[in-house]
């Protein structure tokens, strides 16, 4: 029996990448200035017409100053992420 992963929590990234812009009184365009990606991809981002690259997602954590397991990080938000390799 194959046992998939939960989905990801999509919405709860796009609403954090949302916060974090407010939280710094930020435009799409002062971000566009910040991450070097278009006004228009942030905003289809931020809308959920796209999900963003791997590359998007890394220029906006450099961004916002903050690390990328933050970010992505909300991908597990209502459920139970993996466990660390480590443990």
């Amino acid at each position: 029996m194959t046992i998939f992963p939960p989905d990801p929590n999509l919405t709860a990234l796009r609403l954090e990448l949302a916060r974090l812009r407010s939280e710094r009184g930020w435009t799409y365009d002062e971000l566009a200035h910040h991450s070097g990606l278009a006004r228009r991809t942030l905003i289809d981002i931020e809308q959920g017409h796209t999900i963003g690259t791997l590359k998007s997602w890394h220029a906006l954590a450099h961004a916002l100053d903050v690390s990328i397991d933050h970010l992505l990080g909300t991908l597990c938000e209502g459920h139970t992420p993996p466990a660390d390799a480590a443990d």
